[in-house]
Order: structure tokens, then sequence, then C-alpha cells
């Protein structure tokens, strides 16, 4: 019976230990998720600012027939 009994207590170390790393990998994930998301809303703005700066610098080409018409 001292067998099944280091067995038993071997399982429910390992189930422990493998419970702390999911909670740990879950942590990190949640961690990561939040960076993602603050780049993803820098990444936006940036985006914004650049296409408001491409309006502004773009010069206004009047549409004309070319000199060959």
């Amino acid at each position: 019976m001292t067998a099944d009994t280091d067995r038993v207590t071997s399982l429910e170390i390992l189930v422990t230990e493998q419970e702390k790393t999911i909670e740990e990998l879950s942590a990190q994930i949640a961690e990561q998720w939040t960076v993602i998301e603050a780049m993803r809303r820098k990444l936006d703005a940036l985006t914004d600012r650049f296409l408001v700066l491409e309006e502004q610098t773009t010069p206004d080409i009047p549409v004309t027939k070319p000199p060959h018409w």
C-alpha cells in the first residue's frame, strides 16, 4: 500500500506544479495582452497623425489636360 500512497503523492505534487505553471502562464498572457492593446492604441494614433501630415503636405494638383491635348 506504500507504493500506491507514494504514487498518489507524486501525482498530487505533479498536479500542484502544473497548476502553478498554468497560473503563471495565464498571468503572463494577461500582461502581454495589456501591452499589445497599448501598442495597438499607439499605432492607431500614429497612423492617424501620419495621415493628417500626409494630407497637409500633399500639394493641391489641379486637374488639367495634359499638354498634348
